[in-house]
């Protein structure tokens, strides 16, 4: 039996990373927040502020035929990008590539950890550092923050080459923004939520650090230095992508 400890009992605001961070709190918490700043959650905001429904979904082969499926366009690989598919998980594409209706924005990590917890039934609402202020502001708005309605913040994090779960500096940043701005939560930050806003409060420069880290540096070396500099564009952003019936929309 899992113990009860894990899932950080009597605080309003808690942490975790990962899919199975996100499945502890998700048995718990009566919200979630994934944070997946480079790039899922920043994408998901840039095309829900442009007025596309988003549907997370694991990345792999499969994501086309659930486009299918649904009536969807589905987004490629940064690098599969051509002018009759213009649409991925690069923000700066999603800027400027047409309005569609429904996009099906597949990756390893945000969007599988969002879509595993949206058949849990809990509103589920994708951060940045775009946006961290407003999803605080919605979430307690909304009631949550207590500790009979305690919201769960997860940083995705990303991979090593065989799997397992590489933390990142920018999700970190990312679900210390949101914590921020829930430290006034009724029922308080647990001691793994104050320990992660701990780093922002260490960082005078948030967006010098996401240039600076690994998952910025690998980007910007790959080509995509506008991915980077959209992401580190802090609150700049109201837009709050809510999961609803596995579909992100504004609140």
């Amino acid at each position: 039996m899992r113990a009860a400890v894990f899932a950080q009992p009597g605080s309003g605001a808690r942490f975790d990373w990962g899919l199975t961070g996100a499945a502890e709190l998700g048995r718990v918490c009566a919200a979630l927040v994934v944070v997946d700043v480079l790039s899922f959650t920043t994408a998901v905001e840039m095309a829900v502020s442009r007025g596309m429904r988003v549907h997370p979904f694991p990345w792999g082969e499969q994501a086309a035929e659930y486009a299918r499926r649904v009536g969807a366009t589905v987004a490629v690989g940064r690098r599969r990008t051509s002018p009759e598919q213009p649409w991925s998980l690069s923000p700066a594409a999603l800027s400027a590539a047409p309005v569609v209706a429904d996009l099906v924005l597949p990756s390893p990590n945000g969007s599988a950890i969002s879509a595993a917890a949206s058949a849990t039934g809990l509103p589920v609402v994708a951060a940045c550092l775009r946006n961290a202020r407003a999803v605080g502001r919605w979430l307690l708005d909304q009631g949550y923050g207590t500790t009979d309605a305690p919201v769960g913040v997860v940083a995705a994090g990303e991979r090593w080459p065989d799997g397992s779960l590489r933390p990142s500096v920018e999700d970190q940043l990312g679900a210390a923004s949101v914590l921020d701005a829930l430290s006034g939560a009724p029922g308080g930050l647990s001691v793994e939520a104050a320990m992660a806003l701990a780093a922002l409060a260490s960082t005078p420069d948030v967006p010098a650090a996401v240039r600076g880290c690994v998952s910025g540096r690998e980007l910007a070396e790959g080509g995509f230095v506008e991915d980077v500099e959209i992401a580190v564009r802090l609150d700049v952003s109201d837009v709050v992508p809510l999961l609803r019936h596995g579909v992100f929309s504004a609140a």
